[in-house]
């Protein structure tokens, strides 16, 4: 058995617009296309509208039962009283990774003081860590630029695939 040992991803659009084909997910197949050239295993890119129970239900789905090692979500994060891909992220968690999504306002700064306006968090559910991208795809590019680099080495800690944090 041939088992694909590249980490598992799964993506999810966050958008009342897209989730009804009002307007076209951009960000989502751009995630999509960034992960795998970067030799993750895309999984699944799913579009669902800004509904806290129905992302609850789908974070848990990804996360227990399809096994993904990483969810990147997209849309959502900001001060919209329909913007609730955070709260729906809490919910689901067991341990808080704080530090994500600290990195991704504070780079973020570096292109837009609206930055500082993003709600997302990075959370684990057991085995599964998730990370709350914001919607328009030139900052979901701008936020995989800042956070590939330690993300893989994280994802292999995770999985205890990795030991040695010391610097060289």
């Amino acid at each position: 058995e041939n088992k694909d040992s590249r980490m598992r991803v799964a993506v999810l659009t966050l958008s009342d617009k897209a989730s009804i084909g009002q307007r076209k997910d951009e960000s989502g197949p751009l995630i999509e296309k960034i992960m795998t050239e970067h030799g993750y295993n895309v999984t699944s890119v799913t579009v669902i509208a800004d509904d806290e129970n129905e992302i609850v239900s789908q974070l848990i789905n990804l996360s227990d039962r399809c096994q993904n090692d990483l969810i990147l979500t997209t849309g959502g994060t900001g001060l919209s009283i329909r913007d609730v891909t955070p709260e729906a992220t809490m919910k689901v968690m067991t341990r808080n990774v704080p530090g994500i999504s600290e990195a991704l306002r504070y780079e973020s700064m570096k292109y837009t003081n609206k930055a500082m306006l993003s709600r997302g968090v990075s959370v684990l559910r057991n085995q599964t860590l998730i990370i709350n991208l914001p919607g328009s795809p030139k900052a979901v590019k701008e936020s995989l630029d800042i956070i590939l680099g330690p993300l893989k080495h994280g994802l292999e800690i995770m999985k205890g695939e990795a030991s040695e944090c010391a610097r060289k």
